[in-house]
């Protein structure tokens, strides 16, 4: 990563600092919606994509999610009217409302008030998120949350700088406040091959989940590059343009190594 390019990230993330706020605006900015979600939590789920984050993961598929003046503006009393359209199908499957992004926690006040009136009206609600951020913030939306979907980038802190351009201190304290408060969680971690699959990152990160009772699942996301075009597209260099798919085996040795310290594994 050249110089510029890294000097640019940490400018742009110093322009999404994830504190608490004075107000409760009623709406937030969005990318995008998704009414049959199947990958973003339990049964069939309503996903808003929300805009911003502070991270800049070299394999991120959602580039255009990055900048929080991009997307569009929608009202909360919109998004809810959208939303309760599917309540049927979702009370059928077992489903819900994800928010995801970019990283919904930047936008504290306009997340927290779409799960508060979710969870209002029976919705089952789920935060998919990196754990960025300020505990109050953190703490703030999370009350109103039936499932975090945690992902944590890498454990190795030289490599989750690479990968990210922020530390990890954040993100792993904001895994110990969900323990301490007893929040169910699924952990996701993106396998990608010279970069996340050493032995010491991947024991690093188990041995840190193991005493983790809240703690459902290990997710295991084979590293892609169905994002690529995008970041092309917007003129940004893909770095990971040559790194390949985890193969079978290297994907069965994480699994095995998360196994290790009876941590449940989906992959």
């Amino acid at each position: 990563m050249s110089t510029h390019h890294l000097a640019d990230m940490r400018a742009r993330m110093a322009t999404n600092v994830l504190a608490p706020s004075e107000s409760t605006p009623l709406t937030g900015r969005i990318h995008s919606l998704e009414s049959g979600g199947m990958v973003d939590g339990p049964g069939i789920r309503f996903v808003v994509f929300t805009q911003g984050c502070p991270l800049r993961c070299l394999y991120c598929h959602n580039p255009d999610t990055q900048a929080l003046r991009d997307g569009r503006e929608i009202s909360v009393d919109a998004l809810m009217s959208e939303i309760t359209k599917y309540r049927s199908y979702m009370k059928f499957t077992g489903g819900g409302v994800t928010l995801t992004g970019g990283e919904p926690l930047i936008q504290r006040d306009f997340t927290r008030e779409v799960f508060r009136r979710c969870q209002e009206l029976g919705i089952h609600t789920t935060l998919d998120t990196s754990g960025f951020a300020h505990q109050t913030v953190a703490a703030d939306v999370v009350q109103y949350v039936d499932l975090v979907m945690l992902c944590i980038k890498a454990f190795d802190p030289d490599t989750h700088t690479r990968l990210t351009g922020v530390p990890r201190e954040p993100s792993l304290r904001f895994a110990e406040y969900l323990q301490s408060i007893n929040k169910k969680t699924w952990i996701r971690f993106v396998l990608v091959p010279g970069v996340t699959d050493s032995a010491a990152n991947v024991e690093g990160l188990a041995q840190f989940l193991a005493p983790m009772t809240n703690i459902e699942k290990v997710e295991i996301l084979p590293f892609h590059k169905m994002g690529e075009y995008k970041w092309e597209r917007m003129g940004f260099d893909y770095e990971l343009k040559d790194t390949p798919s985890p193969s079978a085996a290297q994907v069965q040795q994480v699994v095995e190594t998360f196994r290790k310290y009876n941590l449940t594994v989906d992959v």
